[in-house]
């Protein structure tokens, strides 16, 4: 029931504009600036009427102010980071629910990025908006939480089904995928992934989003048998 489109930004984010055809409602996730969603959505004649917040970082929502200016839409985001998102219209929590058109997504809390970070789980479409929180063989810096916070955000979307769309915020795979076969040469799934990658970036293309699956096989934050062994991977990571 949803298209999704990839908006490609700055240096190397990603805004997802989500469309939903009954209705004719379209959703922008994280718009980390404006002009080129608001073009992206103008060339498919999609009418923005919702933006959808992660968490505060301004690559995720200085798009906001620009958008709701031209088009009239409803904002919504992390209700523990709405001091910092003052364009927000509406504050949600891990187990609320939000609509576009008639599609229903549950709201996530995954803090560690941040502290009030929050992900979107459209169940019935398995696809889930997950900001800078788990990433392609990758999660994201500890900037305002705890290792144990990311562990255990790793184990609620871990639980996700196999084949849910997981769609971050980032192009950092390959860097990302270089890290991982250091913490795990033998792993013949994550060896493959690093040759395909490197052939997609090869071709300039995108290798995101990608999935649960792929992600239990291959992410060394979601294989990670421990808080700790998160936080020594992360570590290391932040040190690379």
């Amino acid at each position: 029931m949803l298209e999704i489109l990839r908006v490609p930004v700055l240096s190397d984010n990603y805004v997802w504009l989500v469309h939903e055809a009954r209705s004719g409602e379209t959703l922008v996730v994280d718009p980390a600036v404006a002009a080129p969603v608001l073009a992206a959505a103008e060339a498919r004649r999609w009418t923005i009427t919702q933006i959808w917040n992660t968490h505060w970082h301004p690559d995720h929502v200085g798009g906001n102010a620009e958008i709701k200016a031209a088009t009239g839409c409803v904002i919504t985001g992390p209700a523990d980071e709405a001091e910092r998102i003052p364009t927000l219209d509406v504050h949600v929590r891990g187990g609320d629910v939000v609509q576009l058109g008639d599609v229903r997504a549950t709201v996530l809390d995954v803090p560690a990025h941040t502290a009030g970070h929050i992900a979107y789980h459209f169940a019935t479409e398995k696809a889930a908006f997950v900001g800078d929180t788990l990433f392609a063989m990758g999660c994201g810096r500890l900037f305002e939480g705890t290792a144990a916070q990311m562990y255990d955000n790793m184990r609620k979307l871990e639980a996700l089904d196999d084949d849910t769309a997981i769609y971050c915020a980032h192009e950092y795979t390959l860097s990302n995928a270089r890290f991982a076969v250091t913490v795990e040469p033998d792993n013949a799934d994550l060896a493959a992934r690093l040759a395909d990658v490197i052939a997609l970036r090869d071709r300039g293309e995108a290798t995101v989003p990608t999935t649960i699956a792929l992600e239990r096989a291959t992410n060394p934050f979601m294989r990670a048998a421990s808080v700790e062994e998160l936080a020594a991977r992360r570590a290391a990571k932040d040190a690379a």
